[in-house]
C-alpha cells in the first residue's frame, strides 16, 4: 500500500507540473505566435502603397488619335477588329474613288462622244453583288465572336466586385472579401472650386494621376484573373466605362448588368461616366488600379473587416465531423491521471 500511494503522488505532481509547463508555453508562447502573426499581418496591411500611374497608358494623351492601348484580352482583339475594319474601309474607298476618276477620265463627253449601248453585264453584276455580301460576311464573323466573348459568364470561383453608381460618384462593393465598401470621389483641383467637400486635392500625393481623372479610392483589382463586375445604380442611369480595358457596362437604377473583367498588366487604368447624368457628371471619374495577388491582398487587409478571398472552394468536411468522436475519446484516455493507472495496478 505504502509502494502504491508513493507512486499515486509522484504520478499527482508529474501531472500537475506538466499541467503548469503546458500553460506556461501557452501563456507565452501563444502570445508571442500572436504578436507575431499580428506584426505579420501589419507590415502585410501597412506595406500597400497606391501605385503610381505610368503617363500615356490607361489614360487618354493631348492630341492623340485612335483608340488607347489596351491591356484586357477582349481590348485587344476588339482592337484588331478595330485597325483591320479601318483599312477595309479604308481599301474600300479607294477603289471607288479610282473607278469614280477613271469614268471620269475615259468616259466624259470630250474623250468619248458616242457613249455605250450596253445596258447589262451579267458577270459583272454577279461580283458587285457577291464582292459586297462576302466582305460582310468576313466583317460579322469576328463582330459577333467580339460580342460572344464580352458578355461570356464569369467562372464560379471568380472575385465578385459591386459597383454603383451614385450622383455623382462611384463605391465599390467586395463582398467576397469581407463585404466592405469603399466610396470614389474625384480629387479637388487646385485653384478651381471646390468639387467634392472634404477631399484632397490633385497632386497633393505622389501617386496621383492626371487632374479630372484622379480619384481619393481607386477600385483596386487583382491583376491576370476574371472578375465579375456587378454593376447598378442608386439614382439615376449610369455607365461604367474605362477605355483601355474595352469596358462599358450601363448602371441601371433597380437592375443588376453583369460583365467579366481581366486586366493583364499592373497599371492604373482610368474612365468616366458615359452617360449623362446629372449636372455633376463630368466629375465623376473611374480609377481601376490592377494589382498583383500578394499586393491585392495587402490592399485588403488595410480595410475594417477585410479578409482574403477564397478562390478555391474547400472540400466538405463531414468525414472528419464523424470522426471527432473517435479522436476525442483517444484524447481523453490520454489525458487519463496516472494515478488511476498506479491505483487500477495496485
Amino acid at each position: 500500500m505504502t509502494v502504491g500511494k508513493t507512486v499515486r503522488n509522484w504520478g499527482e505532481a508529474a501531472r500537475a507540473f506538466g499541467l503548469t509547463v503546458s500553460a506556461l508555453a501557452t501563456v507565452f508562447g501563444g502570445s508571442a505566435a500572436a504578436r507575431a502573426a499580428d506584426a505579420a499581418a501589419g507590415t502585410v496591411a501597412a506595406g500597400y502603397t497606391p501605385m503610381k500611374p505610368t503617363p500615356g497608358i490607361g489614360m487618354p494623351v493631348p492630341g492623340a488619335m485612335g483608340l488607347q492601348q489596351q491591356f484586357s484580352p477582349t481590348g485587344e482583339y476588339g482592337a484588331w477588329i478595330h485597325h483591320g475594319l479601318l483599312w477595309v474601309m479604308g481599301l474600300i474607298c479607294l477603289f471607288v474613288l479610282i473607278l469614280l476618276l477613271i469614268i471620269v477620265v475615259r468616259f466624259n463627253r470630250r474623250a468619248n462622244p458616242v457613249p455605250s449601248k450596253t445596258s447589262h453585264n451579267t458577270v459583272l453584276e454577279v461580283v458587285w453583288t457577291l464582292l459586297p455580301v462576302l466582305i460582310l460576311v468576313g466583317i460579322a464573323i469576328p463582330s459577333i465572336d467580339l460580342i460572344a466573348k464580352q458578355y461570356k459568364p464569369a467562372p464560379k470561383t471568380a472575385l465578385t466586385i459591386k459597383v454603383t453608381g451614385n450622383q455623382w460618384f462611384w463605391t465599390y462593393g467586395y463582398p467576397d472579401n469581407g463585404d466592405f465598401e469603399v466610396v470614389s470621389n474625384m480629387l479637388n483641383i487646385p485653384g478651381q472650386p471646390v468639387i467634392n467637400n472634404g477631399v484632397r486635392e490633385v497632386g497633393s500625393k505622389p501617386w496621383d494621376g492626371p487632374s479630372h481623372l484622379e480619384v481619393d479610392n481607386r477600385m483596386v483589382v487583382p491583376v491576370g484573373e476574371p472578375i465579375r463586375l456587378q454593376i447598378t445604380a442608386a439614382d439615376v442611369i449610369h455607365s461604367f466605362a474605362v477605355p483601355s480595358l474595352w469596358f462599358k457596362l450601363d448602371a441601371v437604377p433597380g437592375r443588376i448588368n453583369e460583365k467579366v473583367l481581366v486586366v493583364e498588366k499592373p497599371g492604373v487604368y482610368y474612365g468616366q461616366c458615359s452617360e449623362l447624368c446629372g449636372a455633376k457628371h463630368g466629375y465623376m471619374p473611374i480609377a481601376v488600379e490592377a494589382l498583383p495577388r500578394p499586393q491585392y491582398d495587402a490592399w485588403v487587409l488595410t480595410h475594417a473587416g477585410g479578409v482574403i478571398d477564397s478562390r478555391v472552394k474547400a472540400a466538405p468536411a463531414a468525414p472528419a465531423a464523424k470522426a471527432e468522436p473517435a479522436a476525442a475519446a483517444t484524447a481523453e484516455a490520454s489525458q487519463a491521471p496516472a494515478g488511476d493507472a498506479a491505483a487500477a495496478a495496485e
